[in-house]
């Protein structure tokens, strides 16, 4: 039933009845509240009625939260139209999902209630449905619902492999070239179904799943590589190019050390060790691993052209490959008739060579086996794609207006398929309701509260800083001298600090530099702000560099950031002689450089 909407509200009433509600019902009613009807209720019916409910709060905040959640999941779907018959609740509950096939025409997702879904076009029975039949409304693939599956990847071929949290392996597929891993290169109805690869990992948890359009790549915990599959050009790593049907790990020059990451080509493979050192192996026609010639290498070899780098990221395009240094430089390589080399030119290349260098420091790159297309993103959230971009060849970076790389293969790669599992839970996108409180937060005409330090005010809402922080929400709820002012002044903290913990709390985002980070994890820690805490320690890491560096790890160690402490520990050893020479590492406490220089001794950095 319509009901018309009396007179509009005030901007104080709307936004203390979204933050209340937090409905899609409501944030309707916010949003069109200039049409002539809304959804159930008006808004100062809505808000008589959530007054009067007192609700909590945590409850709030839930509630607040899955509104979010719902939404986002919504928008970020749309971009793939494979989704668009879905029915909404099943769009809401996506987990994680992977789109592939040759016209971007299949799917498989998981749901937060643990079942796992297919819908498509199910090519040699790539669904897992245990049929060849194709659907546009998704089905269960029963076999998994409830085995908790955290990882997927799928071949061109195409094949799928998922991982499940417990460490089991399963395919399904085309199995031509022994890529599902069962020990067969049979195609009986047996692998139209979700299939358990019983060979032995060592008992290891499995942290990556990589596959090329014929192979399969599979990380474990304890930094080892195992593949099977297609071996023409020695893509499996064994020594051979005899098809391998079972997974067998990869040795040679990766002994005795520890992959952190893996990724493949159509046939190539890329690992990454944790030194920072990349290996490469398979076809190299077009120079895509990186050695300095066109020669295939059956076994892993050191991408030398990147000697005195230390990589952070790998990934793979159909013939190319692209490496991020840890101070954020990108480099590139292999085939590039489409520029998805981003150099300039359609020229191949057959070692690493710096892309993008007037850009801004990268922090993500992205591409797939699938496509000619390369993105990434810079530190300040900017993306950028370029290759064969919807037939058109994009030979530099070009910025666009996405907020994440995965967008940019659902708009521009051929075919539109996923580069890596869409994770719903971690998108940041351009709400309705997160510009709706983003346009609110410093509004002098809404606000009821003035929070002021170092001479400068900043207008918020007693009720989104109640809803939103602990600390506050003590302050106004336990009587406080502050709980009846109107104006709270702040004296711990800069100016460019508060303003974002404060902006922060509207909008979920933090955008400072790393060292206003510093200052931000000092409050985080301060207000027992768990989550952001985890994003001071993103924008820290993205923004390390030698001369921060030990700056950086004394704020880890002080506000008892473990894991940035380690990573910065990490990039400090990494680059030791540029590092114990700044001007930041003699300045520091004597206990620091005493504790730093003998665990560094332990990780092996003195030992030539």
């Amino acid at each position: 039933m319509l009901h018309a909407v009396p007179t509009a509200p005030c901007a104080a009433c709307t936004i203390r009845v979204l933050m209340l509600y937090g409905s899609y019902t409501v944030l309707e009613a916010v949003i069109f509240s200039d049409k002539s009807a809304v959804r159930d209720h008006s808004l100062c019916d809505i808000e008589r009625q959530l007054l009067n409910k007192k609700q909590s709060a945590s409850q709030l905040e839930e509630s607040l939260n899955a509104s979010r959640a719902r939404m986002t999941n919504l928008h970020d779907v749309a971009k793939w139209p494979i989704f668009s018959l879905m029915e909404v609740e099943l769009l809401n509950s996506i987990h994680q999902a992977c789109v592939f096939g040759s016209g971007g025409n299949e799917a498989i997702f998981t749901t937060t209630d643990g079942d796992v879904y297919a819908l498509g076009n199910n090519h040699n029975s790539c669904l897992g449905l245990g049929d060849i039949q194709s659907t546009l409304v998704p089905r269960k693939i029963e076999p998994l619902c409830g085995k908790g599956v955290t990882l997927m990847a799928f071949g061109s071929g195409p094949h799928v492999v998922v991982a499940t949290d417990s460490g089991e392996l399963y395919s399904w597929g085309h199995n031509g070239y022994c890529q599902l891993g069962n020990g067969t290169t049979s195609q009986s109805p047996e692998r139209m179904a979700p299939c358990l690869i019983s060979s032995s990992l060592g008992g290891c948890m499995i942290t990556q799943v990589a596959c090329g359009s014929h192979h399969t790549l599979v990380l474990t915990d304890n930094g080892e590589v195992f593949a099977w599959g297609y071996n023409n050009c020695g893509q499996v790593g064994s020594g051979a190019t005899a098809n391998i049907n079972t997974p067998r790990k990869v040795s040679s020059l990766l002994i005795g050390k520890r992959v952190m990451a893996v990724a493949c080509g159509q046939t190539s493979s890329l690992a990454l060790i944790d030194n920072g050192e990349v290996y490469g192996w398979g076809y190299n026609g077009n120079g895509q691993l990186g050695l300095g010639n066109n020669v295939n290498q059956p076994s892993p070899c050191r991408v030398s052209s990147l000697s005195g780098v230390v990589i952070s990221q790998i990934t793979c395009g159909y013939a190319h490959s692209m490496a991020l240094s840890d101070e954020g430089v990108l480099y590139s390589w292999g085939a590039n008739s489409y520029g998805q080399l981003g150099t300039g030119n359609k020229a191949n290349l057959v070692t690493g060579t710096r892309v993008g260098t007037d850009i801004g420091r990268f922090v993500e790159i992205g591409a797939t086996h699938y496509s000619h297309i390369s993105a990434a993103m810079l530190q300040s959230g900017k993306v950028y794609m370029w290759g064969q971009c919807r037939g058109q060849s994009v030979t530099s970076p070009m910025a666009t207006k996405f907020t994440c790389l995965d967008d940019v293969f659902a708009c521009f790669s051929s075919p539109a398929v996923t580069w890596r599992p869409l994770r719903f839970e971690t998108f940041v996108g351009r709400r309705a309701l997160e510009d709706c409180l983003k346009n609110s937060f410093d509004n002098q005409e809404s606000s009821d509260l003035t929070i002021s330090l170092e001479g400068k005010n900043i207008h918020v809402h007693k009720a989104i800083l109640k809803i939103r922080c602990e600390h506050f929400r003590s302050m106004f709820q336990s009587h406080w001298e502050e709980d009846g002012k109107d104006v709270i002044q702040i004296t711990q903290y800069s100016y460019p600090v508060y303003r974002a913990f404060l902006e922060y709390l509207y909008t979920d985002t933090v955008s400072v530099n790393p060292e206003d980070a510093i200052g931000l994890l000092d409050l985080a820690n301060s207000y027992c702000e768990s989550h952001l805490k985890k994003l001071c320690e993103r924008i820290i890491k993205q923004g390390i560099n030698v001369e921060n560096t030990p700056i950086l790890m004394a704020a880890a160690i002080k506000y008892e950031a473990k894991e940035l402490e380690d990573f910065c520990f990490k990039f400090a050893v990494n680059h030791m002689t540029a590092v114990v020479q700044t001007e930041a590492f003699q300045n520091l406490d004597d206990g620091y450089v005493k504790d730093f220089l003998a665990k560094a001794a332990q990780w092996g950095a003195f030992k030539y």
